[in-house]
């Protein structure tokens, strides 16, 4: 099979429900189902929503950036991420966008990790955002530690919906992984959606890290006006800052 896009969404009938456990995963995944080029993007259900969505995004998208920019930084772009001005006290910032009217549909940065840095070793996440077209929703945006072929994913936004992000102003997460902070480990062994880092560090502290990504690909979670845009900047990983 010829390594690209594929972008699969359907609804479920929720029934009479009106409460949904909130469950988001993404995991690494081949041009067939045995191999490893492309993340997909499995089941998104929110509370007061009943969506399933798969999206698969070619892993060389995370290696390769689509203008250059920042190649030689620590990171890359992918997708329909690009450089903006003004910045939050800096000269741009990135426009991470997702729209089911352009494709890919998804955007992100890609970042650079050190060799042998493990999970535990993961003690900062941060980022300055400023949502410009709807909010945050649909387990975007996120971030993404891989481990092993797998992600366990940091969400954007007050728990446990992820959702209500402010709009129109330049908006800090505070730090996301701290002991206490939320990370959904539910694509590795003994994971949940709702796992804590210090609960993860016991599990995974020792499994290596190969990749930390931004993602923005929530479009679907918005029906009236399927886009889903963000500035970032200012982005904290451990001991570095990207500012753009």
């Amino acid at each position: 099979m010829t390594p690209g896009l594929r972008h699969y969404a359907r609804r479920r009938d929720c029934g009479s429900s009106l409460s949904y456990h909130a469950e988001v995963g993404v995991h690494f995944e081949a041009d067939s189902p045995s191999s490893s080029n492309y993340i997909q993007a499995t089941h998104h259900y929110f509370r007061g929503m009943c969506l399933a969505s798969w999206m698969m995004i070619p892993l060389v998208a995370f290696a390769q950036s689509t203008s250059g920019v920042g190649s030689g930084k620590g990171y890359s772009f992918f997708g329909n991420a690009k450089l903006v001005k003004p910045g939050n006290n800096s000269t741009h910032a990135v426009l991470l966008e997702s729209a089911t009217a352009e494709k890919p549909g998804y955007s992100g940065i890609d970042f650079k990790v050190p060799a042998g840095l493990t999970f535990a070793g993961v003690s900062a996440l941060s980022t300055d955002y400023d949502f410009t077209i709807n909010s945050c929703g649909g387990g975007s945006p996120r971030f993404q530690i891989n481990i092993a072929g797998v992600s366990a994913f940091v969400y954007i936004g007050p728990p446990p919906d992820y959702t209500g992000c402010p709009m129109n102003g330049w908006t800090n997460t505070g730090n996301l992984a701290t002991s206490a902070s939320f990370v959904d480990t539910s694509q590795l062994p003994g994971g949940t959606f709702y796992d804590t880092f210090a609960s993860a560090d016991v599990k995974y502290g020792s499994d290596v890290v190969t990749g930390i990504q931004l993602v923005v690909d929530g479009a679907f979670f918005f029906p009236s006006n399927p886009q889903q845009d963000v500035r970032v900047d200012n982005i904290v990983i451990n001991s570095m800052t990207y500012s753009f």
